[in-house]
């Protein structure tokens, strides 16, 4: 997973995703039951009733953990996942599976290794950035520059900087501050003349595991190597460079291979009268290439997966078609969203109904997060302090027609009730329907509590025995029933354009 475009997202707003934020957010607002919870209270209880007692989901998501692992875009591991997942959709019966081409990135870590040389001798916990640059194969040995956060960095002279290796600590206030500097740091540094950047990982759990992610260049700016190291070598980093000079060496093989062919994955249930009409769901099939990408996001893809496939064991055959897509490229490109958007017909745009994402992990569930009436975010401002009070959230402060749309969502919550995920959020999507969002479909996602998605994510820690099975079900039956009401139901909910959309 990544930050959406790349933007700090806070709680506070509708643009927020609500899985991008530190714990805890939004309250949320418990379902409503009226007329659409009593018309699928008999089906609601046979998918939960199934779902409850499901085991075929965590057994593909057993075997795409350990049989297939880690799926890097561009990797022979990704492209045997995209064949694997297409012939667990056809043998779940589902429609018109196919894998949709998409070109995608091929960036290979290679060696990669760090240490400080002086004034202590001492090997760094590190992990090359995605799509960083490698260092020259002797590697890079110089002084540290330590800052906290862009503020220092812009105080400092060029000459201060100029040939070092700049160590950023911006401490843990939520992963979209985590994520700006790991995403803007190499050109902010570049731009003064450093040599290579090192950032604390974005993650509050001090267990010395890096964790990797995508990095962005400034074009303007010379690309210069960067990494993640843990936060206890960061804050070790900290430490000595108050006590005088630190000197560390850094060695990157990283590079750039020629793009691949890969694809996304899809399948459907063909809807009974409208079938133009679509309810897209999923997640996205690539992970970093470390661990096994189970939290991130194969329990996105096997929760959604299995949610469509249970609809389907149960003869449940709804009005409109529900659509079940594993995007490829989310982590370092989003090609395959974009390829996705880019296909379809304006009449196919328009008749998507709703977009469901599950990109952030499969902990326990609170509730559906619905975003189909935010405004998309600018970009954070450098150095800016996180939002540590948001405001409440007030249904009030919604258009009559975003208000009518927001009951649906909460009428479809109380049929969650007896699994306890029952309540509402505001804010709810992903990267990778962020492309159809943007020019109006309504957006969903679970909304799970959040505990522990951020120890665990794009390290080597990101394994199956992370995703605990009676979470994993009630993702599977949240997600089920909610997709089964929006593509069965007369109602429909309402989006928003975005005002940069093309």
């Amino acid at each position: 997973m990544r930050l959406l475009r790349h933007t700090l997202l806070f709680a506070a707003s509708l643009t927020a995703i609500p899985f991008y934020a530190q714990r805890p957010a939004s309250p949320g607002l418990p379902g409503q039951p009226g007329p659409l919870t009593e018309h699928y209270r008999a089906a609601a209880a046979r998918i939960l009733a199934a779902a409850d007692a499901d085991t075929d989901g965590y057994a593909a998501l057993t075997y795409l953990c350990d049989h297939i692992g880690n799926r890097n875009s561009g990797s022979p591991q990704l492209n045997t996942a995209v064949q694997w997942g297409a012939d667990l959709m056809r043998k779940a019966g589902l429609n018109n599976v196919t894998v949709q081409p998409v070109t995608v990135p091929h960036w290979v870590r290679g060696q990669e290794e760090a240490s400080i040389l002086a004034p202590v001798s001492r090997r760094l916990h590190m992990l090359g950035l995605g799509m960083s640059v490698g260092t020259p194969p002797a590697g890079i040995t110089a002084p540290v520059v330590f800052v906290h956060d862009f503020k220092e960095l812009d105080a400092l002279p060029a000459d201060a900087v100029r040939g070092k290796i700049v160590v950023f600590n911006p401490g843990w206030h939520g992963y979209g501050v985590g994520t700006n500097y790991r995403t803007n740091g190499p050109s902010r540094a570049a731009a003064k003349g450093a040599a290579a950047v090192l950032v604390r990982s974005a993650t509050g759990l001090v267990l010395e595991a890096p964790h990797t992610g995508m990095l962005e260049y400034d074009p303007a700016q010379p690309k210069v190597p960067a990494a993640a190291i843990s936060v206890e070598d960061a804050l070790l980093i900290e430490r000595l460079a108050k006590e005088g000079p630190v000197t560390v060496h850094l060695q990157m093989d990283a590079h750039l291979e020629p793009d691949v062919e890969s694809g996304n994955v899809m399948g459907e249930i063909t809807g009974s009268e409208h079938p133009e009409e679509v309810v897209v769901i999923g997640g996205h099939i690539d992970s970093w290439d470390v661990g096994q990408g189970a939290q991130d996001d194969g329990s996105g893809i096997m929760a959604t997966f299995e949610a469509v496939s249970l609809l389907h064991k149960l003869g449940l055959h709804p009005r409109r078609t529900i659509r079940i897509v594993f995007w490829v490229n989310e982590e370092n490109g989003s090609a395959g969203s974009l390829v996705y958007r880019d296909r379809l017909s304006p009449a196919a745009l328009r008749n998507h109904v709703a977009a469901i994402e599950m990109d952030g992990g499969a902990e326990r569930p609170l509730g559906i997060g619905y975003g189909g009436f935010r405004v998309r975010p600018g970009p954070p401002v450098p150095g800016a302090a996180p939002v540590s009070a948001p405001p409440a959230f007030d249904v009030k402060t919604l258009t009559p027609e975003q208000q009518k749309s927001f009951n649906i969502v909460e009428q479809i919550a109380a049929l969650l009730e007896p699994i306890g995920t029952n309540r509402v959020f505001p804010g709810g999507g992903g990267e990778d329907i962020e492309p159809l969002v943007a020019q109006g479909v309504p957006s969903l996602s679970p909304h799970v509590v959040g505990e522990h998605y951020f120890d665990w994510h794009h390290s080597e820690a990101d394994t199956l025995d992370k995703v605990d099975l009676s979470d994993f079900r009630r993702n599977i039956a949240l997600l089920a029933v909610t997709t089964y009401v929006l593509a069965d139901s007369d109602s429909k909910l309402s989006g928003v354009v975005s005002a940069d959309a093309h």
